[in-house]
C-alpha cells in the first residue's frame, strides 16, 4: 500500500516535470521565433528639426512592420505618409517648397505677370498649395504594405517580416502617377522645380499641381529670374543628376540614360524594361543609371536587370539608394564586382572583403531575414571570393539580430 502511494507520487512528479519541460521548450521556441514588429517614437528617431519645423510636424507613433519606419507628416497642405527616413526627408522638403511657391504666388511681380486675363490661374496655383483637402490627404494610402525582398531576383517570396510586394490597387495608383510624371513637364516647370529644389517629375500631386500653376503664368521665365527662393538643395539627388533633369527635356534625359545602359552592356530588352517600369520616375531612373555607370564593374548590368523588376515605388527607391551607396563606396574604395541575381547589393572590395550595402531603417531577426543573410554570406564567399563580410546599414539592426549577425557570417560596420 505504501509502495503504491510512493509509486503514484513519483509518477505525478515525473508527469509534472515533463509538463514543465514541455512548457519551457515551447517558451524557448517562442523566444527563438520571429521578432515582433516594433512600435517606435519619432522623437527618439529624428532630430528636432525633422520632427517639427515651421511648416510640418511628424506624428510620434512610428510603426515598423518591415524594413522601413512608417512616418505620418502633418502640414497645412494635408497629411502625408512617408515610408522610410529618406522618403520622410523628401516629403518635408516638398512641404517647404510648397510654402515657397505659395509666397511666390503672392508677390507683386507674380501678380503683375499674371494679369487680369490669367488671374484665375494664379489663384489656382495658390489654392493648390493652401487647400489641405483633396489628393494630399490620401497620398501614401496603402504604403504600409510596400516593402522590399533582399533575396535573389529569381525569387519573389514574401518576407515574413512584413515586406511584401505591395497592395495591388495602391501599386497601380503609384505606377500610374510615375508613368504620367513626364507628361506636361515643360521647361517652365523644370525651371521652377530647380528654383525650389524638387524633382520636376514628382509623384506628389499637390506639389505637381502647384508647379504646373506657377509655370503657366511664367511660361517665358520672366518671373523666375526676378524671384529669390530661399530653399536648400534638393534632397536625394546629386548635382549632376539635378542638372540633367532640370535643364534637359525628358527625351534628352532618356537618350543619355539609354547610352549609359549601353556602356554598362545592359541587354536592350532589359534597358527597355527598366525605361518602361512605371514605379520609377524619370529622375529615379536617372539616379540609378548614373550611379551604376559611375562604377561600371562586373555585375552592374545585372543589378540594372534586378531593378527593372521593381514592383512598387518604395522598392524602386531601395534600388536607387543601393546603387548610390555603391557609387559612394567605390569613390573611397575600389569595387571590383558585385554579386549577381541579388536584390541586396553586395560589393567585392580589395583584400578579400565584401560589403552588403543596405539602405534600410530597421532590420530585425526573422526566419526570412536570417535565411537571406546566411545565403548571401555563402554566395559572397563562393562567387566573390570574399573572406571577410561586412554589412553597411544606413539604419539600425535590432539588439537580438546584432548578436546573431556574427553567427550568420557577417560583422556590422558603420
Amino acid at each position: 500500500m505504501v509502495k503504491a502511494r510512493v509509486t503514484g507520487c513519483t509518477t505525478r512528479r515525473l508527469l509534472f516535470l515533463g509538463l514543465v519541460l514541455i512548457a519551457a521548450s515551447v517558451f524557448l521556441r517562442a523566444q527563438e521565433g520571429d521578432e515582433p514588429a516594433p512600435v517606435l517614437k519619432a522623437s527618439a528617431l529624428l532630430t528636432p528639426a525633422l520632427l517639427k519645423g515651421p511648416h510640418h510636424s511628424v506624428a510620434d507613433a512610428v510603426a515598423t512592420e518591415g524594413f522601413f519606419h512608417q512616418f505620418t507628416v502633418s502640414s497645412e497642405f494635408g497629411s502625408f505618409e512617408a515610408l522610410g527616413r529618406s522618403q520622410l526627408a523628401v516629403r518635408i522638403h516638398e512641404i517647404d517648397a510648397l510654402f515657397a511657391l505659395q509666397d511666390v504666388s503672392k508677390t507683386e511681380v507674380f501678380l503683375t505677370a499674371a494679369g487680369q486675363s490669367v488671374v484665375n490661374v494664379g489663384k489656382s496655383a495658390a489654392g493648390v498649395v493652401t487647400d489641405p483637402s483633396g489628393t494630399a490627404k490620401n497620398m501614401g494610402s496603402g504604403v504600409k504594405r510596400f516593402g522590399v525582398n533582399l533575396g535573389r531576383r529569381t525569387k519573389r517570396a514574401v518576407d515574413s517580416s512584413g515586406d511584401s510586394a505591395g497592395d495591388e490597387n495602391t501599386e497601380g495608383n503609384a505606377a500610374t502617377g510615375a508613368a504620367n510624371s513626364v507628361l506636361g513637364v515643360n521647361s517652365a516647370m523644370r525651371r521652377w522645380a530647380q528654383k525650389v529644389g524638387v524633382d520636376p517629375y514628382t509623384t506628389n500631386p499637390v506639389l505637381r499641381e502647384a508647379l504646373e500653376g506657377i509655370a503657366k503664368v511664367d511660361s517665358a521665365g520672366s518671373i523666375a529670374t526676378k524671384v529669390v527662393v530661399p530653399i536648400p538643395a534638393v534632397v536625394g539627388m546629386t548635382s549632376s543628376v539635378g542638372s540633367l533633369v532640370w535643364s534637359k527635356d525628358p527625351e534628352e534625359v532618356r537618350k543619355i540614360n539609354e547610352q549609359r545602359l549601353r556602356d554598362l552592356r545592359v541587354p536592350e530588352a532589359i534597358a527597355k524594361a527598366l525605361a518602361g517600369n512605371r514605379t520609377f520616375t524619370l529622375t529615379a531612373q536617372t539616379r540609378l543609371i548614373a550611379a551604376l555607370h559611375a562604377v561600371n564593374v562586373r555585375g552592374c548590368a545585372d543589378y540594372a536587370a534586378t531593378a527593372a523588376v521593381a514592383t512598387n515605388e518604395r522598392e524602386a527607391l531601395f534600388f536607387v539608394e543601393s546603387a548610390e551607396m555603391l557609387q559612394e563606396r567605390h569613390a573611397r574604395e575600389q569595387v571590383s564586382k558585385i554579386l549577381s541575381d541579388s536584390r541586396a547589393l553586395v560589393a567585392a572590395l580589395p583584400g578579400g572583403k565584401a560589403v552588403a550595402l543596405l539602405p534600410l531603417d530597421w532590420v530585425r531577426a526573422t526566419s526570412a531575414t536570417t535565411g537571406v543573410l546566411r545565403e548571401l554570406a555563402a554566395r559572397a564567399k563562393e562567387e566573390l571570393g570574399a573572406t571577410t563580410l561586412d554589412i553597411h546599414l544606413t539604419g539600425r539592426a535590432s539588439p537580438r539580430l546584432t548578436k546573431e549577425i556574427p553567427a550568420l557570417g557577417w560583422r556590422m560596420v558603420g
